[in-house]
């Protein structure tokens, strides 16, 4: 018995406001799905991939695509670039300047992977259902 998946993407360019923007796009697809809990560690987790996608994985003149599903119980965001190279999550010093992104997010999301493409990477968080609510008991997207 198939369940209903439902699934939003954009493209942004590789600029400072794209990271603000692919965390509006978060919040306004969380929005529209009824989805109230956990909404910051959403966002906050797509801001710092935008940001990643934007700083490490965009060449000049590309985009990244930010795209989020809901199926089954479980929010998957993924953001896309055509950049070179897999980010790897490092566990930074008290003193370090940067680096901490990559770790927040994988310690704020139940799930958390990079898929290497013949032509850049996806990276990937998950949050489970279960330690969400829905504005409708249905589910996202219904009532």
């Amino acid at each position: 018995m198939g369940g209903v998946t439902l699934c939003r993407q954009q493209r942004f360019p590789r600029t400072r406001s794209s990271v603000r923007a692919a965390r509006q796009f978060a919040g306004d697809t969380l929005g529209q799905w009824g989805i109230v809990d956990r909404g910051d560690d959403i966002r906050f987790c797509t801001s710092e991939l935008a940001a990643n996608a934007v700083l490490h994985g965009v060449p000049h003149g590309r985009e990244f695509c930010v795209r989020l599903l809901w199926e089954e119980g479980v929010v998957r965001v993924e953001v896309r670039d055509s950049g070179p190279g897999v980010p790897a999550v490092g566990r930074p010093g008290v003193d370090a300047l940067a680096g901490r992104g990559l770790w927040l997010v994988s310690e704020l999301a139940d799930d958390f992977g990079v898929i290497d493409h013949l032509v850049g990477k996806t990276v990937w968080v998950r949050f489970k259902e279960s330690t969400m609510r829905h504005g409708a008991r249905q589910g996202p997207g219904r009532g």
